[in-house]
């Protein structure tokens, strides 16, 4: 595995290692010695094509989160709300697919979404800390502020996803 630092504190690609042969492969997927963070959560999600999710954070009890993509591809973007931070409202996006074999940590404090771009998308999230229904909140996907260039001209949405805030107001609460 190699990790690959970007302008994010924190927020690191991992090249993730493979070895194939004729029987298919096997793929190193986290070390967390390596990233030197504990995940204590793990959750899958199946996507279909053009399918957004997010922008997801938690208010309190933020999670830092390990993205991996174990089949499909998927257009990966994070926002750093962290108020100290250098990148503080700035957005971070990437390329993550069964093929490329990268994975993404997103520490906490970072709003989280992305988009299916294959028509069959699972993608495992290895979370820092627990679930904390009561303090989700959603930023739109769509927000005229962070101006992200979707891959996409008529995403698919949940509901709960259709009401997400702007940017503005998120950062009025």
């Amino acid at each position: 595995m190699k990790i690959v630092k970007t302008k994010f504190k924190d927020l690191i690609i991992v090249q993730n290692k493979i070895f194939r042969d004729k029987r298919g492969y096997f793929k190193e997927c986290l070390k967390e010695k390596l990233i030197k963070k504990k995940f204590i959560f793990q959750v899958m999600s199946f996507s279909k094509k053009n399918v957004i999710r997010g922008l997801h954070i938690q208010k309190k009890k933020s999670q830092g989160k390990f993205i991996t993509v174990i089949k499909g591809s998927i257009f990966d973007v994070a926002v750093d709300l962290r108020k100290n931070s250098k990148t503080y409202g700035k957005k971070f996006n990437i390329l993550i697919s069964d093929k490329n074999n990268k994975s993404l940590y997103i520490p906490p404090g970072f709003a989280h979404g992305f988009c299916a771009l294959e028509n069959e998308n699972y993608i495992i999230y290895s979370c820092s800390s627990y679930r904390h229904k009561e303090s989700e909140i959603g930023i739109k996907f769509n927000d005229e502020d962070l101006k992200i260039k979707w891959p996409v001209k008529k995403p698919i949405l949940s509901k709960k996803d259709m009401n997400n805030i702007s940017l503005k107001d998120f950062l009025k609460k």
